[in-house]
């Protein structure tokens, strides 16, 4: 599913500010707090990087833009604990307010429901027994998929020709590995696009390079 992170080459945004090399990732203890526990409601759910990906993209797109980078991590912590039945849905906003003073009756406690579920190794990397299905040099163009669940094709290559520039290592597919109904390892290809290819002849020069899945792909004539 297209989602508010996916928000490459979008007007009306303004231009993308870089931060200096030597920006601290983390500005407030909050943001420390936060990062924690993004990574420990992956644990504690039963679930994996690209579930915690999903979570992360599902949240509302104002609540995305106005709660920054680690207020949308927390938003992607609260979705999967939901998710997993680890706490009910709205029980972080009825606690809000109980700490604030006000009087108010919060969920009753879940069931957790975690998934049925357990990597076959360690990491995300894995061993494809077929060969790849194009070769450096190829011309190749993001297909014109839409799926109602996590991908990490983003929209704006679908459609769009590039060139394989490299062969990655073979990694789980984010699209069924988020959603539980597999690994299903593919190879990934770094392909590279002219941003004219992506965003018309007025884009700003450069080229894009970005990895994309086998089954993203198709070749392009």
């Amino acid at each position: 599913m297209d989602t508010i992170a996916d928000m490459g080459g979008l007007q009306g945004f303004g231009r993308v500010e870089l931060d200096p090399p030597d920006d601290p990732p983390f500005h407030e203890e909050w943001e420390r707090r936060a990062f924690a526990m993004a990574l420990l409601s992956m644990r504690i759910s039963g679930t994996n990087l690209d579930a915690f990906r999903h979570a992360l993209n599902r949240q509302h797109p104002i609540d995305y833009l106005a709660h920054g980078y680690y207020g949308r991590w927390l938003k992607g912590a609260e979705n999967l604990l939901t998710d997993s039945s680890i706490i009910a849905p709205g029980a972080v906003d009825a606690r809000a307010r109980v700490m604030r003073g006000e009087a108010v009756e919060e969920p009753p406690p879940t069931e957790p429901a975690k998934p049925d579920y357990a990597p076959t190794a360690a990491g995300s990397l894995r061993t494809v027994g077929t060969p790849p299905s194009f070769a450096v040099g190829d011309r190749v163009r993001g297909r014109d998929i839409h799926v109602d669940g996590h991908t990490r094709l983003v929209r704006y290559v679908k459609g769009r020709t590039g060139v394989v520039k490299m062969i990655q290592p073979a990694h789980l597919l984010p699209d069924t590995n988020a959603h539980f109904q597999g690994e299903n390892p593919q190879h990934v290809y770094n392909v590279a696009f002219d941003a004219r290819e992506l965003w018309g002849p007025e884009a700003e020069p450069f080229t894009l390079c970005i990895d994309l899945y086998e089954s993203y792909l198709e070749a392009a004539e």
